[in-house]
């Protein structure tokens, strides 16, 4: 019988995300999966779209901007603590750490991450500084 799972937050990073994020991984279930993603204060990432996977970010800490954007759709959020924004599949999406705490989200992938093929880059507004793959 499954009677469930509880993990601590990692202290080390598990990967990088394709958008250059840090990424912890925590928990998953059939229907999704959770992780603590970290962009470092005064980062922009890089922009990318979800071929299939939809998320929720909560916003734990820090300050950002979030973009978003489809077709000639596309809309702008203040990130800080308390925010909750979401993600629908195919939409690009770019984000930025402003002022001197690293930006600190839990996001829920539903389904969950399926694999490095799931993201592609897009072109968002702002230029990307992430350093890596």
């Amino acid at each position: 019988m499954d009677i469930g799972a509880t993990r601590a937050l990692p202290r080390d990073l598990d990967l990088l995300a394709p958008d250059g994020s840090e990424v912890r991984v925590l928990l998953a279930r059939g229907g999704g999966s959770m992780a603590h993603f970290r962009l470092p204060a005064g980062q922009t990432s890089r922009a990318v779209r979800h071929r299939h996977v939809e998320e929720i970010w909560y916003i734990l800490a820090g300050r950002g901007e979030m973009w978003r954007g489809a077709g000639g759709d596309q809309s702008f959020a203040s990130l800080a603590p308390g925010v909750c924004v979401t993600i629908p599949p195919a939409v690009a999406f770019q984000f930025l750490s402003i002022g001197p705490a690293p930006l600190e989200a839990i996001a829920i992938t539903m389904p969950p991450w399926p694999g490095e093929d799931e993201a592609e880059r897009a072109e968002g507004p702002w230029k990307e500084t992430i350093v890596g793959p």
